[in-house]
């Protein structure tokens, strides 16, 4: 199924996209970089309307979102389209060329997530940003049935776009790469101040928790940790922070980040930051939620699995402190 794209200008010869910071300009029978959007007889259409590349049950955790419905299950699902090309990426088999898709229409989507009793959707996997036009209908579809939604993203996209989107948005994890902007635009093709802006934008609007997988030989210098912990610190310190531990994948070979590396992270953004988090690495303290005035336990976690321990309600049951958690 197609639609007619949101956001785009009809030029002489090409139109020009108007979703992220990449501008395309596609001539007619093209596509745009993200590989969902193509240009036919001078209208842009999204041809990626609800074509899923993967369907899961996950545990909101698997977002990772460590705040938001502790414990859920949520139905995640992905389309064939990214606008950024990280040389690292986790996903790059559904992510960074065409696969084959099967076509689920709204309804479709919000019977299957009462069918499975989940919170929700979570549009993942992939660059979920590059599915607006399915999201806005989906996600309406979603919210009118009394589920959440739920993007995991590397927030590139533009403001008017984001401001239309956010409304239907329940929850984000979304993907600070770097604070270096020459490696955001040459090596991942991406723009770090959209990136920021969608973090300050949609810190605003709903709930956000931002990862940041720490890359060997590219944003993981004591340097580049400190600015990421920095500029979360100064958006609002209470902002859950998940380092991740990258592994050898798709064009980008270089050994695992060391555990002295993400140890040094975890250490590092407790001095300013009151919820940090690690992943794809062993740790006992890396995954519990504790509450930052008395450090009593309050969420306790083991393999995705989350036990609320010490809440009442969103607040610490040992010294009441008022937690930024949705339960």
């Amino acid at each position: 199924m197609k639609v007619e794209a949101k956001y785009y200008t009809a030029q002489d010869n090409h139109v020009e996209c108007q979703m992220c910071p990449h501008y395309c300009k596609i001539l007619p029978g093209k596509y745009g970089l993200c590989r969902g959007r193509m240009n036919e007889d001078g209208r842009l259409w999204a041809l990626n309307y609800g074509e899923t590349t993967s369907i899961a049950m996950d545990p909101i955790e698997k977002k990772p979102l460590y705040h938001f419905h502790p414990g859920a299950q949520i139905l995640s699902i992905a389309c064939n389209s990214c606008n950024m090309r990280c040389p690292f990426c986790q996903n790059w088999e559904i992510s960074q060329g065409q696969t084959n898709t099967q076509y689920i229409a709204p309804e479709i989507l919000v019977r299957m997530l009462k069918d499975h009793n989940s919170l929700g959707v979570a549009y993942t996997y992939t660059e979920p940003l590059m599915w607006f036009e399915y999201i806005l209908d989906a996600g309406a579809a979603v919210r009118e049935a009394g589920g959440k939604n739920v993007l995991v993203t590397n927030g590139l996209i533009n403001e008017a776009p984001l401001a239309d989107i956010l409304p239907l948005i329940d929850a984000m994890n979304i993907d600070l790469k770097t604070m270096d902007p020459e490696v955001y635009q040459k090596t991942l093709k991406g723009d770090l101040a959209a990136v920021k802006r969608t973090i300050e934008t949609a810190h605003k609007k709903c709930h956000i928790e931002i990862t940041n997988l720490i890359v060997t030989g590219l944003n993981d210098r004591k340097d580049d940790i400190d600015r990421v912990i920095d500029y979360i610190a100064s958006v609002d310190p209470s902002i859950p922070l998940h380092f991740s531990r990258y592994y050898p994948s798709y064009e980008y070979t270089k050994p695992p980040t060391s555990v002295k590396t993400i140890a040094y992270a975890y250490e590092k953004a407790r001095e300013k930051l009151a919820f940090v988090y690690i992943g794809n690495v062993p740790a006992e303290d890396g995954s519990h939620t504790v509450c930052p005035k008395c450090r009593n336990l309050l969420i306790e976690r083991m393999y995705f699995k989350a036990m609320i321990k010490g809440l009442d309600g969103n607040k610490c049951n040992k010294c009441g402190e008022r937690i930024p958690v949705v339960i």
